[in-house]
């Protein structure tokens, strides 16, 4: 639930806890009025979102809410996936939306509608959004229905959807990181992309606490897993780009696209071989080059981890020509990665 916020948005101060007055609202106009104000000449990050709940496309940011009684809301029983609109183009759309009915399965949450219709909603959402370049989130729910544990009591799963205008670029400048001392997830929920992300939060937090942009998760065995929201990619000293192993860590759309695209490099010479691997700290700390692989970077060098420089400090040439790859399979690739928008 919200926290009551003065119209400066900030929580008033109220030194005595008997003088805070509540507001009850009587009525659903004085709550809109409210929320109106909220937003009131402020910019719409959110365009667009849908809610099986209502079974449409809203367009007022005002309007767009989630059940307090949703499973997801106060269980965290729910999944989610992601892709990106660039260029009037959703990017990858299938692959991520074959994963999100995965999780699904895995997190015993049965979809309300067929894979085909989803993608439908979500392309018509991006069309009524008029977004030509962000981001599309959606979730899937055991649905609202009580407050006990077992969803038993809810009548059915719920699909909400959100589109973000979110301007981002190809990532050239490199970040340093962290190995995180937060507890990384269990396989069993790490390779599904579940809405409990409470370690992610707090290992991504922990490194902006240490002045880093994010962190390493390394798993009991002491292998290199991934990073709080993205994969990890290593480029060693004999020119060999290694992936660590999606057994116990989520699997990557746009790592996966990466060891489709990296042979061309290979091709050309540039690279030695393209692998999935598992890669202790010694090997990953003494390669050559490091970066983060996920869908809006696509690819974030890494030149500094746990202050100490990756290769010679520098944002490595192999990181960038991958970075290239997938940068242009997301602006000019084939019929099958690139959905067209059809906005109005």
């Amino acid at each position: 639930m919200a926290t009551l916020k003065s119209s400066s948005g900030a929580v008033p101060e109220v030194q005595n806890g008997e003088d805070f007055k509540v507001q009850v609202f009587s009525s659903s106009s004085e709550l809109l009025e409210k929320l109106h104000d909220k937003w009131s000449g402020k910019r719409k990050p959110y365009p667009a979102m849908y809610s099986s709940i209502f079974d449409g496309i809203i367009l007022d940011p005002e309007m767009m809410v989630i059940p307090i009684d949703d499973h997801m809301v106060h269980r965290g029983h729910g999944v989610f996936d992601t892709a990106i609109i660039l260029d009037g183009f959703i990017y990858e759309l299938d692959v991520h939306l074959a994963r999100f009915l995965r999780s699904a399965s895995k997190a015993k949450i049965t979809s309300p509608f067929s894979q085909s219709t989803l993608r439908s909603i979500l392309i018509q959402l991006a069309a009524a959004s008029q977004c030509r370049k962000g981001t599309l989130r959606y979730w899937l729910s055991a649905g609202p229905g009580d407050f006990l544990l077992s969803p038993a009591g809810c009548p059915t799963p719920a699909f909400y959807a959100v589109v973000i205008d979110e301007d981002f670029s190809q990532c050239k400048e490199g970040v340093k990181v962290i190995t995180s001392t937060i507890p990384m997830k269990s396989p069993h929920f790490a390779t599904m992309k579940n809405v409990n992300y409470l370690p992610n939060v707090l290992s991504k937090m922990e490194a902006e606490e240490k002045g880093a942009f994010a962190s390493i998760w390394v798993d009991d065995k002491g292998h290199i897993a991934e990073g709080p929201n993205v994969n990890v990619a290593f480029i060693t000293p004999e020119k060999e780009l290694v992936l660590p192993f999606f057994d116990n860590i989520l699997s990557g759309c746009t790592a996966i696209r990466l060891l489709e695209l990296a042979p061309k490099l290979v091709e050309r010479g540039h690279l030695k071989s393209v692998k999935t691997a598992n890669l202790t700290m010694e090997l990953a700390k003494g390669a050559s080059e490091m970066m983060y692989v996920g869908s809006t970077l696509p690819i974030l060098p890494i030149v500094m981890w746990d202050e100490k420089p990756i290769g010679d400090g520098n944002v490595g040439k192999l990181t960038m020509e991958l970075s290239d790859l997938l940068w242009e399979d997301m602006v000019a690739g084939p019929e099958t990665q690139r959905i067209p928008v059809p906005y109005a």
